[in-house]
């Protein structure tokens, strides 16, 4: 048995690799697609450029501008004197925020009455929006606080210490995300062809008449593009540490596991989707309706706790979610196997069902 397996692997990995550009499609595209999602999905506002509109003219006013431009967070490019100025710049997207000093703003100040502040924010981009509002936020209740310490009025104020992310980089967020992603595809495309290839070229009939075993062809089919996502997976963590700089806490061992138990899932899919499929072309349409909702469902770029219930009940029955949460808790917090045996063990779960499931299809296919 061992040997017509290794026989098997020989002729797969001589097959796969035989072509030069077959082996830059195996590796190339996995460290090009995680360059390009981490340099381009990027939700972080370092300078938001605001308009400025002063209907005080106070000395007071001035230096809350100067608190805006200070921050290192703002940068001024307009100034509005009209209610058509305001209108103007948010349409033209020349300024993501308006902020608006209304009249008599160092009076009430100075009297101890409520002294407003307004911004104007563009929504059209949910996530800017709430940035700036955040950072707008920030600065006013620090010049207030400032404010109330010249006046010897005590002010009790909240601190907030951010764990395993402390700058808030979208990258360090999103680059593990893309990890897991790139294994599922690479893994699941290639698994899922290389039954079919047989078929089309006529060669699955001269394997069903051969002392092979089903069980025995079926892995020599799959622990090839097992060891490819591994190396994948080699791949693109270390461009993830050295190009993006994301920060890895966790145990190198770990990770390994938990990269074969979701190759276990990923693999028998693919095996499951050739089984099923006559045509390359059928088997990478069934691809795509597999990896989409997987994707979509995993919580890689959509919060679970956001989605409605029926759809986070779903996300229960989607390996990949499991793996995404595992490589980012491995790559932002450390976490070990106490915390991440419930994945862990889902993910075992998942694999060794999807396993069987092909493996009895497969079977019945060949006969």
């Amino acid at each position: 048995m061992i040997e017509r397996i290794r026989v098997i692997l020989w002729k797969e990995f001589k097959q796969t690799l035989r072509e030069p550009r077959m082996r830059f499609l195996l590796f190339l595209p996995p460290i090009v697609q995680l360059l390009i999602f981490g340099f381009a999905v990027n939700m972080d506002v370092d300078v938001s450029p605001i308009a400025w509109m002063d209907m005080d003219r106070t000395p007071l006013s001035r230096e809350l501008r100067s608190r805006f431009e200070g921050s290192g967070r703002f940068e001024v490019v307009a100034i509005a004197a009209t209610e058509d100025d305001v209108q103007r710049v948010l349409d033209r997207g020349e300024a993501y925020a308006v902020v608006r000093v209304l009249p008599n703003f160092e009076r009430d100040v100075k009297r101890g009455q409520s002294a407003q502040v307004q911004v104007l924010i563009d929504g059209s981009n949910s996530n800017t929006a709430s940035l700036v509002s955040n950072y707008a936020g920030q600065v006013i209740v620090q010049f207030s606080s400032g404010l109330a310490k010249v006046q010897n009025v005590q002010r009790v104020t909240a601190r907030s210490r951010v764990w395993f992310n402390p700058d808030l980089y979208s990258r360090n967020y999103f680059v593990p995300g893309v990890v897991a992603n790139i294994i599922m595809v690479v893994t699941l495309m290639l698994t899922a062809l290389a039954i079919v290839r047989e078929k089309e070229i006529g060669t699955m009939e001269q394997l069903m008449v051969s002392p092979i075993r089903p069980i025995e062809l079926m892995l020599g089919k799959m622990l090839p593009f097992a060891v490819v996502g591994l190396v994948d997976m080699v791949l693109v963590t270390i461009v993830a540490l050295v190009v993006f700089g994301v920060p890895f806490r966790g145990s190198v061992l770990l990770l390994f596991v938990c990269s074969c138990l979701f190759l276990m899932t990923s693999l028998g899919a693919g095996i499951l989707l050739s089984t099923v499929s006559k045509t390359q072309q059928q088997a990478m349409m069934a691809n795509f309706f597999f990896t989409t909702p997987a994707f979509m469902l995993s919580g890689f770029a959509f919060p679970i706790a956001n989605m409605p219930v029926v759809v986070q009940w779903l996300t229960y029955l989607n390996p990949l979610r499991y793996f995404v949460e595992i490589v980012r808790g491995l790559f932002l917090k450390g976490s070990g196997v106490e915390t991440l045996w419930p994945q862990m063990g889902a993910l075992a779960i998942y694999g060794v069902a999807m396993l069987t499931l092909s493996a009895l299809r497969f079977h019945k296919t060949l006969d």
